[in-house]
């Protein structure tokens, strides 16, 4: 008695039960390998252990299985986003095997011969890229207008931010290049990639750019494109203190864009440092509206904060005194000043630091409540969200391709499967990891008549919470 897994017409014993010519003893290890089943796959039973089944069994000639619910479940995100509109049934393909199973093109294509017996060619993939790659605009169009319809959207706030993708290649041109990664693979080569998200962080615009180029050169671009191609009169963009710079700020007021964007609060005077953390005084959720080189600096205290902070500038300073006292290699160090071998405690440094324990600032030119600027920005975690969402769950790096569009393509379908991914949490009320593994737990049984060849499906009895996610998808089942 052995489980197995069929894997690409492929029979791959997973576990070994045991043997035994005696039907007592046979029937034991049956129900064993249903529990170890159970227990290490969740897939559920095609069949009763009732043996009026085995007249039934013997007539047939198992072929494999196929995921129908698998398939309609996640094939319903991308019709109701509006995908279909594209046009572009391989690109759907590719999308929804990001979704299930994030692979390369080819293992993408194989996977979904085996899950679904669709068939695709692996040539006709990579001749299409780069025509799947001009599709971005109509697919970020669908984008907004599914968020607008159905998230209530309407350009008030816009969420910003960059991330990078690594490639496998070390090999560089203009586009893959090596630059600051967010990923710790600074010897490798990379893109930057520009995501706007709205305020639950649904995809709406992004963009990619050669992986030198600083993050704060990014924002106008994005933004300024999405104002031109929706003849936005009113928009407010969020964004973190890496966007914060005159042209940056400049360039969004000659757009007629509302920002609000994270302060460097360590470019302030002393004055007004003390200005601030004196008014403040340490008190939880206690604001405070100043001028800033023409805009408006609104801070905040929060305890929590002011925790972390501590704790971060007590570690910072032991690291700098274990140099000092020749513990560590000598090394440049935000806390020391000097010259190698003349370094010393950078105290004025310190202190002001420890002054701004807590103290949190927003540069704005939008005229709204400090409670209201404070929660717009605090939202930004969505946009990280989205991007460890596609970086995790659908693999979108390292990228293995090295022509622009296919890249271009690359990030096209990963950006789409990150909507349908949003989609499905959204609809299912359960994160997609979740909720794939359900329906991988409960595929269709494919099965041939031995005497009259044909073929047919048996699917396992569904459990009542994937009954419900279907029902909340509007799947039929």
């Amino acid at each position: 008695m052995q489980v197995v897994r069929y894997d690409h017409g492929t029979t791959i014993v997973l576990r070994h039960i045991g043997s035994s010519s005696r039907m007592q003893e046979i029937a034991r290890l049956h129900q064993q390998a249903l529990e170890w089943i159970g227990a290490h796959s969740g897939q559920q039973s095609f069949f009763p252990l009732a043996s009026s089944f085995d007249p039934i069994l013997s007539q047939y000639r198992y072929l494999g299985v196929k995921y129908t619910l698998l398939y309609d479940a996640v094939r319903q995100g991308i019709e109701a986003l509006g995908f279909v509109a594209l046009n572009d049934p391989l690109l759907l393909d590719l999308v929804l095997m990001r979704v299930v199973e994030p692979a390369s093109k080819r293992h993408s294509i194989q996977l979904l011969s085996s899950y679904f017996g669709i068939s695709r060619e692996i040539t006709t993939v990579y001749r299409r890229l780069p025509q799947i790659s001009s599709l971005k605009d109509q697919a970020e169009s669908l984008l907004v207008s599914f968020a607008r319809k159905h998230l209530h959207f309407d350009f008030s706030f816009v969420l910003y931010d960059v991330t990078t993708l690594y490639f496998e290649s070390f090999t560089t041109d203009e586009l893959r290049t090596c630059g600051f990664s967010k990923d710790n693979k600074a010897n490798q080569p990379q893109v930057v990639v520009g995501l706007l998200v709205n305020t639950d962080g649904f995809p709406l615009s992004y963009d990619v750019f050669s992986g030198r180029t600083f993050e704060g050169h990014t924002i106008i671009p994005v933004i300024t494109a999405l104002v031109r191609k929706y003849a936005i009169t009113s928009l407010t963009v969020v964004a973190d203190a890496a966007m914060l710079s005159e042209a940056n700020i400049a360039a969004l007021e000659q757009a007629k864009v509302s920002y609000i964007v994270g302060a460097r609060l360590g470019y302030l005077s002393r004055a007004q440092v003390d200005m601030i953390a004196t008014t403040l005084q340490e008190r939880d959720q206690a604001t405070i509206r100043t001028p800033y080189a023409g805009h408006t600096l609104v801070c905040d205290f929060s305890s929590s904060r002011y925790t972390k902070d501590k704790r971060d500038t007590e570690t910072y300073v032991a690291k700098a005194q274990a140099i000092l006292d020749g513990k560590t290699a000598m090394k440049r160090h935000r806390f020391l000043s000097g010259t190698t071998g003349t370094y010393t405690l950078n105290q004025p440094l310190i202190d002001r630091t420890k002054r701004l324990w807590g103290i949190k600032g927003y540069v704005t030119n939008v005229d709204i409540p400090d409670a209201q600027i404070i929660t717009a920005y605090r939202n930004l975690w969505r946009v990280e969200q989205s991007f460890r969402m596609a970086k995790s769950d659908l693999l979108t790096r390292p990228v293995y391709h090295t022509k622009e569009k296919a890249i271009k393509a690359h990030l096209l379908i990963c950006i789409l499967a990150l909507a349908v991914g949003k989609y499905l949490e959204w609809k299912s009320h359960q994160s997609l990891k979740h909720m794939i593994e359900t329906f991988k737990a409960i595929p269709d049984a494919r099965i041939v008549n031995k005497t009259t060849g044909e073929e047919t499906g048996w699917r396992a009895e569904l459990p009542d919470h994937a009954k419900q996610v279907l029902t909340d998808l509007g799947v039929t089942y």
